[in-house]
């Protein structure tokens, strides 16, 4: 091997590091984790094995990572052309073939993983899944945006309970309640970026609303979710209960008043609510019918 195919291997290992922080970067960190802790504690809640708890977590976290890679990689020309800055494929951090490929095998594992969770428990898993790749290949840019997040969500509770030995459904508030945080999970997330994207062309519901109309409706879903998981069990509300009710009531309210002082007070206010509101869905595990 001669001096130049060593500089050019030096060269190639050099940018290993890179490529890998960008691919790291491209499968949208925060909300895999955040997805993937979220099923992993209802799995604990509901009583799961730790090998079945950590075959719930590795399904979930093959999915999301499946999404946010393809999400990367289908809109790595959009954001290309909107000029748009940290964004790993566009930025040439890592190439589109490679969160192509990395998303492929990420769905590829995703398919048996959850399907060993149980026949129904893995189909419902892989429908939220499927709406997920829908969101990203059409239903991001039309007024349909929320319903792969109200979708997989509501998912997450069916997933764990079905993973069970005797295979129960969830009861309606759990599911019910995901929904309603899965769309404020995708106001929420599309917030911060509504300007930007709009200058790339995306016209989700959010965009379309405004950042004002946006925050605003923020609220709504985390308080309407607080009141399902609240009133929805049967028997008598208990003291508890009815006082994180009327605290999500007073800080869903609160946030876009003060907002006229501090621009951000809605979305802290959405964030106190959906506190709340995880609080009581853990609170309760996942209500097993």
């Amino acid at each position: 091997m001669d001096a130049t195919d060593g500089a050019g291997t030096a060269t190639a290992a050099a940018r290993w590091p890179g490529r890998a922080a960008g691919l790291a970067l491209a499968c949208h960190p925060g909300p895999v984790v955040a997805v993937t802790a979220l099923a992993c504690a209802l799995a604990v809640g509901a009583g799961l094995s730790p090998a079945w708890l950590a075959l719930v977590g590795v399904a979930v976290l093959t999915g999301q990572l499946s999404v946010g890679w393809s999400n990367d990689a289908y809109d790595a020309g959009r954001d290309a052309r909107a000029g748009r800055r940290g964004k790993p494929v566009a930025d040439g951090a890592v190439s589109v073939r490679a969160v192509w490929g990395a998303a492929a095998v990420a769905l590829a594992l995703c398919v048996p993983l959850s399907l060993a969770c149980g026949l129904l428990a893995g189909t419902v898993h892989l429908a939220a899944v499927a709406a997920a790749w829908l969101y990203n290949l059409r239903l991001k840019a039309t007024v349909l945006s929320w319903v792969p997040y109200a979708a997989g969500f509501a998912a997450l509770p069916s997933l764990v309970t079905l993973s069970l030995p005797d295979a129960p459904w969830p009861r309606w508030w759990t599911v019910t309640a995901g929904a309603l945080l899965g769309c404020a999970a995708h106001l929420g997330d599309t917030l911060p970026d509504i300007e930007a994207d709009r200058a790339a062309g995306i016209r989700g519901l959010p965009h379309r609303l405004g950042a004002r109309g946006t925050r605003l409706l923020l609220p709504v879903p985390l308080l309407a979710a607080t009141g399902v998981l609240v009133l929805g069990p049967p028997g008598p509300v208990d003291a508890g209960s009815l006082s994180v009710l009327v605290l999500a009531g007073a800080a869903a309210l609160l946030g876009p008043v003060l907002g006229r002082w501090w621009h951000k007070a809605a979305l802290a206010g959405a964030v106190a609510v959906a506190a709340a509101d995880l609080a009581l869905l853990l609170a309760r595990g996942t209500a097993l019918s």
